[in-house]
């Protein structure tokens, strides 16, 4: 799916350009070795489950641009705008396999800040949060019809009529 293999559930880098090719994997105690038709390409120290062990030169170049930016960064950020942006913002870092895959989206939504206001950006995150789809996409196609100005509606309880049909609490004792 990505630049990485999956060894007793804790994920090493390969060289990005082999993303669908078949690798085979060497593990020891100690070390986990990826080749690629017999030729070596990664070399990791093996670690405990759960995790990810990423070499800088394996990530895409649109990865390694974004270096610079880290998720704490993205946080303070979107702290400076409101709380469902912050919300937002740490869904797309955390809802995926790696933090870097939810770069691109945060800076979309950094360009929505810019093409927007900050303010409209918030009520954007909200709605998108209470429609239980607060990703970019989302966000932005709320943006762009306006619903972020419009007055949320509550949800409604839809009360069933009475008529005899209808047992209430007292029928289940």
């Amino acid at each position: 799916m990505d630049y990485h293999v999956e060894v007793d559930k804790h994920f090493y880098s390969v060289p990005h350009r082999l993303v669908g090719q078949r690798v085979d994997v060497r593990i020891s105690s100690a070390l986990v070795e990826v080749f690629h038709k017999t030729r070596p390409v990664a070399s990791h120290p093996r670690h405990t489950k759960g995790g990810f062990t990423t070499v800088p030169e394996h990530m895409p170049k649109s990865h390694q641009k974004h270096r610079q930016w880290s998720p704490g960064r993205f946080l303070n950020w979107a702290k400076e705008i409101g709380p469902c942006t912050l919300e937002v913002v740490k869904r797309q870092l955390t809802d995926r396999p790696h933090p870097e895959h939810g770069y691109r989206a945060c800076l979309g939504l950094l360009n929505l800040a810019k093409r927007f206001t900050p303010t409209r950006l918030e009520n954007a995150c909200e709605r998108a949060l209470k429609l239980g789809s607060p990703s970019y996409r989302s966000i932005r196609s709320i943006l762009d019809k306006g619903l972020d100005k419009q007055p949320q509606q509550e949800p409604t309880q839809d009360e069933l009529p009475l008529h005899g049909n209808v047992r209430g609490p007292g029928y289940y004792h």
